[in-house]
């Protein structure tokens, strides 16, 4: 008799359903992440108030995240949460656009920060399922979500400039109004299969819930964290340097669209380069580029230095992910997803509130410190490579996300 497959057929239009999510998800925080500072400090709030705005939402995202990332892979249907993360951000967005005192920005914008934890780390898990059973490239779904954001950012950018900053909280609503129908459109997968071992191969340990991979989350999403300044401050600092609503977006979206093409690149490189190394060249741009963001920089010289994003974001995101398919089983994906985003959460919400105390005191030099982090974090991904050495054949060959 013949033995039933380990693999459910195909979804129809699966890519096409998971790419259109992503340009959801991102499109958000091509909103958020740019100019929602912008309008905080319209309200007149000062530096210290605006880094606990915007760094208690990831606390609880750290908290949100796994929790839900862990009952995603008990539910028999994971893309359920993801419908009820986008209702209640869509909430909270319209709440916002009726309030302006602190503490009401504060518990709102917190409240909407877990909604939302969970929906990319969920969208992640069932991507990344796709990628291990069926061979899809990771790199050409979610760069769509690098092109949402890109496309919102101008948007976004365009309307700040015409109507001022008051318009963000009302495009933020419209935004996860699309988050809505990404979660009805997302692929349903139903429960991981049984299988002990990929298709390609893959080492799939039976250990670590997060199949030995933590020093390396650690070091790799604490180079992340030096991007808490960034997202706070830096379209504070180029409005004080007189660029335009539309210049801002264009330095915003210049980083993405090199993010957008190493993803459009990512297989050819993926072949070429370990995960690993992606990782360290990534830690290694990030101490660079902090280090040149303190100096007073003109238009044109800034729009360059923007897109090394693709360097110390991209590389550490995409080289994290890889590991993730080459050594955790599809029944703990939401899981070890949920685990990612606590610690990336974690560590850009301690970055992000420090970065708002050290931005009063010592302004632009204070990326200095975001420069000496990203060292740290660097070190702990090159120690866990001498510790867990690859095995043959790595460097792309043997599970290729992208």
């Amino acid at each position: 008799m013949a033995q039933p497959s380990l693999s459910p057929p195909v979804p129809a239009w699966f890519a096409l359903r998971c790419s259109l999510a992503y340009a959801a998800a991102l499109g958000v925080n091509g909103i958020l992440l740019p100019f929602f500072p912008v309008w905080l400090k319209s309200l007149t709030f000062d530096d210290v108030e605006i880094g606990l705005i915007l760094s208690l939402p990831i606390l609880l995202r750290i908290l949100a995240g796994p929790l839900f990332g862990f009952l995603a892979d008990r539910m028999a249907e994971r893309a359920r949460v993801l419908l009820f993360s986008a209702g209640l951000s869509i909430a909270t967005a319209l709440a916002l656009t009726k309030v302006e005192g602190f503490w009401p920005v504060l518990v709102l914008f917190a409240l909407q920060g877990a909604a939302f934890a969970p929906f990319t780390p969920v969208l992640e898990s069932i991507t990344v399922m796709g990628v291990r059973r069926w061979g899809f490239r990771y790199g050409s779904i979610r760069v769509w979500g690098s092109i949402g954001f890109v496309v919102t950012t101008l948007i976004a950018g365009e309307a700040v400039s015409r109507l001022s900053g008051t318009i963000v909280p009302v495009a933020a609503a419209v935004a996860f109004l699309f988050t809505l129908g990404a979660a009805l459109i997302v692929p349903r997968l139903g429960r991981a299969v049984s299988t002990r071992a990929n298709a390609g191969g893959a080492l799939i340990p039976s250990g670590s819930a997060t199949g030995g991979l933590l020093p390396l989350m650690i070091g790799c999403t604490l180079v992340q964290s030096t991007h808490g300044m960034y997202y706070g401050f830096s379209g504070i600092h180029w409005q004080a340097l007189g660029f335009s609503g539309s210049q801002i977006g264009l330095l915003w979206s210049a980083g993405v669209v090199a993010e957008i093409l190493f993803f459009f690149l990512s297989s050819v490189i993926a072949k070429r380069f370990s995960a690993l190394s992606l990782m360290l060249f990534g830690g290694g741009m990030a101490v660079i580029r902090w280090a040149l963001f303190v100096q007073p920089l003109d238009f044109l010289p800034a729009l360059l230095l923007q897109c090394s994003h693709a360097f110390t974001f991209a590389f550490l995101h995409f080289g994290m992910q890889q590991k993730i398919v080459e050594r955790v089983h599809e029944s703990r994906e939401s899981s070890v997803q949920g685990t990612y985003f606590f610690y990336s959460g974690l560590f850009l919400a301690v970055s992000t509130f420090v970065s708002g105390v050290l931005y009063r005191h010592f302004g632009q030099e204070s990326y200095y410190a975001m420069s000496l982090v990203a060292g740290i974090g660097l070190v702990i991904c090159w120690v866990t490579t001498r510790l867990q050495p690859q095995r043959a054949g790595s460097g792309g060959k043997t599970s290729d996300p992208s």
